[in-house]
């Protein structure tokens, strides 16, 4: 059964209204993988794939009924979806850690939440993904076997994984960091979700996911992996690598990580809006080469540019736009002729993005 064959009629797709300004659900799984696995038999991935053609053909029928509830101003909330397929269900802990042996994804979908919320108060000042203490839900046990997790401009949703190709995905601290990013991105600069902006979307969860993971287990530049989501498949390997783009994963099933290092190696497509989870990979390495030629600590100086840069862009910048952005931002937090201000310059040459 082919994927067309399954997204072929009209789906009704129950989730959270969307959240203005952002007009996209952001998935941690990018669909060339989701599609791979499909069609190599996996089908539970077929939920996963009637969520985005639902979405891309604006064909949901969100029922607003299901949120009387839900929208108290709550710092840090869990609930249980109880596997079905709406992101509703039963209140597990507001504001407190939740024991993980009696269940251990609602446990690391609040210490993500929480681990993420402090990294931006303590480091960036920045208080919950609206500056303004929104509350952050996450629902677990979503659907069953779902193989993703997305943040849909209100929430956190995530699946519990199939056990065969994906774990639980509140496993990987990176992968809830990325998410809420997708959040302090949207109530930000809102970069639209295409091509070169949808790409500067997706880097900028993968940048502050794999901050959040080093701040987490106190580890330098030098002594983090840069994977995003390693452990999260059951081979062992990981969804990117921000150090050496495309060499994430190379298996019989997934295939070869598509991700480029440099605007040489852009992928022009019209899949996955014009491929913002391959062409990450570009500015995902620039960040990488500024931390590590840096030293130290990635959120004592690296992040906090990206950060700020963040907040000067507008929703239809592309890569050059950004790299000029940090390149201003270095500048104004450093000084001309710096360390600081020859790192960033030589990150976006080694990148190709400005020559």
């Amino acid at each position: 059964m082919s994927i067309s064959a399954i997204t072929s009629t009209p789906v009704v797709v129950r989730w959270a209204p969307e959240a203005k300004p952002a007009e996209h659900v952001c998935y941690v799984i990018p669909p060339h993988i989701t599609k791979k696995l499909y069609d190599a038999g996996h089908h539970h991935c077929e939920l996963d794939h009637m969520h985005r053609d639902a979405r891309k053909n604006l064909a949901m029928h969100h029922d607003f009924t299901i949120w009387s509830g839900y929208n108290q101003p709550q710092v840090i909330s869990v609930y249980d979806s109880h596997h079905r397929e709406q992101a509703r269900g039963t209140l597990l802990t507001t504001n407190k850690p939740y024991p993980a042996n009696k269940d251990l994804e609602a446990g690391e979908a609040y210490d993500g939440a929480k681990n993420t919320y402090d990294f931006y108060s303590n480091i960036l000042g920045r208080k919950s993904v609206d500056n303004k203490n929104y509350g952050l839900k996450s629902f677990v046990h979503y659907g069953v076997g779902y193989n993703n997790a997305f943040w849909d401009g209100q929430e956190m949703v995530y699946g519990d994984g199939d056990g065969k190709v994906f774990d639980r995905f509140t496993k990987s601290i990176d992968v809830i960091g990325h998410e809420l990013t997708h959040g302090v991105t949207q109530y930000t600069a809102n970069f639209i979700y295409q091509d070169q902006p949808g790409a500067l979307n997706e880097s900028m969860s993968d940048c502050m996911g794999s901050t959040i993971k080093q701040y987490v287990n106190k580890q330098t530049a030098a002594q983090a992996d840069w994977l995003i989501g390693q452990g999260l498949l059951k081979t062992g390997e990981s969804l990117r690598s921000m150090k050496a783009p495309g060499t994430a994963y190379n298996n019989s099933l997934l295939g070869k990580d598509p991700q480029p290092a440099k605007m040489s190696g852009y992928v022009h497509t019209t899949d996955d809006e014009g491929g913002v989870h391959i062409n990450s990979g570009i500015p995902n390495h620039a960040f990488y080469l500024f931390a590590t030629q840096l030293g130290g600590n990635t959120w004592d100086k690296a992040a906090k540019v990206w950060y700020a840069s963040l907040q000067h862009s507008k929703s239809k910048d592309q890569f050059k736009d950004f790299a000029n952005a940090t390149i201003n931002q270095t500048l104004t937090q450093f000084k001309a002729g710096s360390a600081e201000e020859t790192a960033i310059r030589s990150a976006w040459k080694t990148t190709e993005v400005l020559l």
